[in-house]
C-alpha cells in the first residue's frame, strides 16, 4: 500500500527519489518524507502530511544539495493518525539510521516494552518507529547495519518491505521483504529499491523480485542478496518488459477514465493466443494440465478481495454453467482465519490484480499447506502470486494506476470465462458452442468500443444523480456480480454510499428505502430470466423510484418505466458482463468528477492491499 524508493549510485538521490515516489502516487497515501546522507556524513530527515507537493515545499533548500544516497516512503496510515509525527522515515535514537517501512510489525508492542526497558523513548504512535530503535539498540552493539537489521527482523513479527541508510555507512542501503513486495532495480552504476516498478522504469528495465526473508546490501559498485541464516542468495535477474508510456495519463484528465477506454485492447490482450478455432476451445498454457487433468476436477474454490471477488462470482456461474463443476468464491481474509474444507480433488485459482494481496496471499499459502493445487490470476508479472504458484494465468491488462480496478476486473473475468469454456469443452459443451463463444468474444472488443461512444451521453445522466447519497443497484444472475461490482465504484470514488442486489431479494428489506430520492441502476439484458427483472423493476417503478437501466440496443419496452436507458449490443449471455460493466464504470467516474473529487486517488484507499 505505501511507496518505498531508495537510491544509490553517482546521481543526486533527491530528485531520483521524489520522482519515483510520484510515480507511486496512486498506490495511496496520506503522508511523505525522505532520508538523505550529506556530504558531511550526516542524515538528514525531511517528511511532512499530506501529499508529496507539500514535502517538496519544505525542503527547498535540500533540492539544492547534492547526495548519491537516499531512502523515500509514502505511508498509508495503520499504526498511528495521518501526520507529520507518524510519517516515514522514522530514526534511531542517536539518529544515525534512518528506515522507510511497509507492512505492519504486530509484536511492536512488546518490541517497544522491552526497549523502554533500556531507556528508549518514542515520539510517534507508528510500530516503524520500535523498528528503527531496535535496529539502532543493535547497531550500537555490532557497529555493522547489516547484522543490526538481521538481528531486529528476527525479533519481528509480521510483514514488511523495508529500506535502511546509516551515516556511519553512508555508501549503503540495506533492505529486506517479508510478505510486502520489494524489488532492486540495477542501473548503470547506480542502484534503485523500490516497492513497485513503476517507481525505477524510467531509470531501468532490469529487476530482481526480493523473496520473503531475503535482505539485500547494496553498495554503488555492487550487491549481496542473503536471508536471515547469513546465507547467500543467488539473484535471478527479470527484464521488465513496458513502456513508461503506460504508466503516463496522455490526454485523459485522469488515469481512471484512460484505463476505462483502453478496455477494448485490455479484454483483446486477455483472450490473444488463446482460442483455438480449428478445436473450438481454449487454451491456458500456464496452467500446465491436460485434458485428462481438467476431467478430473471435482471441486474448485475461488479466493479473491474486493473487485476480484465479482469476477470470480462471474467465474463461478459460467464454470458451473458450462462445466458442471461445484465452485466456491470467498474472501481471502475469511479464508484464511478459518478451517475450510478442501478435498484432494479440488484446485484453487486466486486472484489479485497486483500479485501482492496480502489476505490473498496468506490465502495461497493456507491452500498449499493441504496440499492442493493452486493456480493464480494476476496481471503483474513476478509477483509474489506469480512465483508461488503451481500455475496461472496472466491477465495482460497492462499498468492499473487507478486505486479504483476498471480494466483488471473485465480482463480477469475475461479469463474466468476462459477457463469456463475449456473446462466446458472437456466436459459436456459441444464444439457448435465453442466456435460460437469464440466467434462472439473477438466482437466483444468492438462492442466495448461502441459502448465508449455514450460516454458523454452517460455524464449527462451523471449530473441528475450526482447529488444523491444512497443508490441501489440491481442485477439478477451472473448479472448480479455485475451489479455489485458497479456499487462498489460508485461508493470507493464518489463517496456515495451504494449497495448491489440481486433484483429479486429488493422485496426482502432494500425496497422499504425506495423514493424519488433513490436512483436505481438496473442491469436488464434480454436474456432467460429477463422477464423476471422487468417484473422487480415495475416494483421499483410503482415507488416512484428513478431507474437508470442498461439495456440491450433495441430494447424499447424499458423505455416505459426507466428515466433513462443506456443500451450496450448484443451478445451471448456469458459475455455480458464484460458489456454491462463498462457503463457502471464510466457513470461511477463521472459522478466523481463532476463532485470534483480526486478520481485517480480516493480517500483512505490504496492501489495494493499489502497489509490486512
Amino acid at each position: 500500500m505505501c511507496g518505498i524508493v531508495g537510491y544509490i549510485g553517482k546521481k543526486n538521490a533527491i530528485p531520483i527519489i521524489i520522482e519515483g515516489l510520484k510515480r507511486l502516487e496512486y498506490r495511496g497515501y496520506d503522508s511523505a518524507g525522505l532520508a538523505i546522507i550529506n556530504d558531511k556524513r550526516q542524515l538528514e530527515v525531511f517528511k511532512q502530511k499530506g501529499k508529496i507537493v507539500a514535502l517538496e515545499r519544505i525542503m527547498p533548500q535540500a533540492q539544492r544539495t547534492f547526495s548519491n544516497i537516499g531512502i523515500g516512503h509514502t505511508r498509508w496510515a495503520t499504526h498511528g493518525k495521518p501526520n507529520t509525527i507518524n510519517a516515514h522515515p522514522h530514526t534511531c535514537s542517536q539518529n544515525k539510521i534512518a528506515l522507510v517501512h511497509n507492512g505492519i510489525i504486530e509484536n511492536y508492542i512488546a518490541l517497544k516494552t522491552k526497549l523502554i526497558d533500556h531507556g528508549y523513548s518514542f515520539d510517534s504512535e507508528t510500530d516503524t518507529e520500535v523498528l528503527a530503535k531496535l535496529i539502532g539498540f543493535f547497531y550500537q552493539q555490532d557497529n555493522d547495519l547489516v547484522i543490526a537489521v538481521k538481528k531486529a527482523l528476527k525479533l519481528a513479527k509480521g510483514a514488511y518491505g523495508i529500506a535502511v541508510i546509516c551515516s556511519d555507512d553512508p555508501s549503503r542501503i540495506v533492505a529486506a521483504r517479508k510478505g510486502s513486495p520489494l524489488i532492486l532495480g540495477i542501473g548503470n552504476d547506480e542502484f534503485f529499491v523500490a516497492s513497485d516498478v513503476n517507481a525505477v522504469i524510467i531509470h531501468t528495465h532490469k529487476v530482481i523480485y526480493l523473496n520473503d526473508d531475503e535482505i539485500v546490501s547494496i553498495t554503488k559498485d555492487n550487491f549481496e542478496i542473503t536471508n536471515l541464516d547469513n546465507e547467500i542468495i543467488e539473484a535471478i535477474v527479470s527484464e521488465v518488459d513496458w513502456d513508461i508510456s503506460t504508466i503516463e495519463k496522455g490526454d485523459y484528465k485522469h488515469f481512471m477514465l484512460k484505463e476505462i477506454f483502453e478496455q477494448p485492447v485490455s479484454v483483446e490482450n486477455a483472450f490473444r493466443g488463446r482460442l483455438i478455432s480449428k478445436m473450438s476451445t481454449v487454451r491456458l498454457g500456464g496452467l500446465n494440465m491436460t485434458p485428462a487433468d481438467l476431467r478430473n476436477i471435482k471441486k474448485i474454490q475461488i479466493i479473491a478481495c474486493g473487485t476480484s471477488w465479482h469476477s470470480g462470482l462471474i467465474g463461478k456461474f459460467v464454470i458451473e454453467s458450462l462445466a458442471r463443476i461445484p465452485v466456491d468464491v470467498e474472501y481471502a481474509s475469511e479464508f484464511r482465519y478459518r478451517n475450510p474444507i478442501i478435498t484432494p480433488d479440488t484446485i484453487v485459482f486466486v486472484i489479485s490484480q497486483s500479485g501482492e494481496t496480502a489476505d490473498t496471499l496468506a490465502a495461497l499459502r493456507e491452500a498449499k499447506a493441504r496440499g492442493v493445487k493452486v493456480f493464480g490470476i494476476t496481471n503483474v508479472v513476478g509477483s509474489t502470486i506469480a512465483r508461488e504458484t503451481d500455475g496461472g494465468v496472466y491477465i495482460h491488462a497492462g499498468n492499473e494506476i487507478g486505486v479504483a480496478s476498471t480494466k483488471a476486473f473485465t480482463s480477469q473475468t475475461t479469463v474466468l470465462i476462459l477457463l469456463a469454456v475449456m473446462l466446458g469443452r472437456v466436459n459436456h459443451i459441444d464444439p457448435a458452442y465453442g466456435k460460437r463463444f469464440i466467434n462472439e468474444l473477438r466482437l466483444i472488443p468492438d462492442k466495448i468500443q461502441t459502448i465508449l461512444q455514450s460516454n458523454d451521453y452517460i455524464r449527462e445522466i451523471a449530473k441528475t444523480i450526482m447529488n444523491s447519497t444512497n443508490a441501489l443497484y440491481l442485477g439478477r444472475g451472473l448479472h448480479f456480480p455485475v451489479a455489485l461490482e458497479g456499487a462498489l465504484k460508485l461508493k470507493e470514488i464518489s463517496y456515495i454510499h451504494a449497495e448491489g442486489y440481486p433484483a429479486a431479494e429488493m422485496k426482502h428489506g432494500p425496497i422499504a428505502l425506495i423514493d424519488k430520492n433513490m436512483p436505481v441502476i438496473a442491469i436488464a439484458l434480454k436474456d432467460d430470466i429477463y422477464d423476471k427483472i422487468i417484473s422487480n423493476l415495475q416494483e421499483v417503478k410503482a415507488r416512484n423510484g428513478r431507474i437508470i437501466t442498461i439495456a440491450t440496443q433495441g430494447d424499447d419496452l424499458v423505455t416505459d418505466f426507466s428515466q433513462d436507458v443506456i443500451y450496450i449490443p448484443e451478445t451471448i449471455d456469458i459475455l455480458q458482463p464484460l458489456l454491462s460493466v463498462i457503463p457502471l464504470q464510466l457513470l461511477a467516474y463521472h459522478i466523481a468528477d463532476l463532485r470534483n473529487l480526486d478520481v485517480d486517488q480516493p480517500r483512505n484507499l490504496a492501489k495494493s492491499v499489502t497489509v490486512e
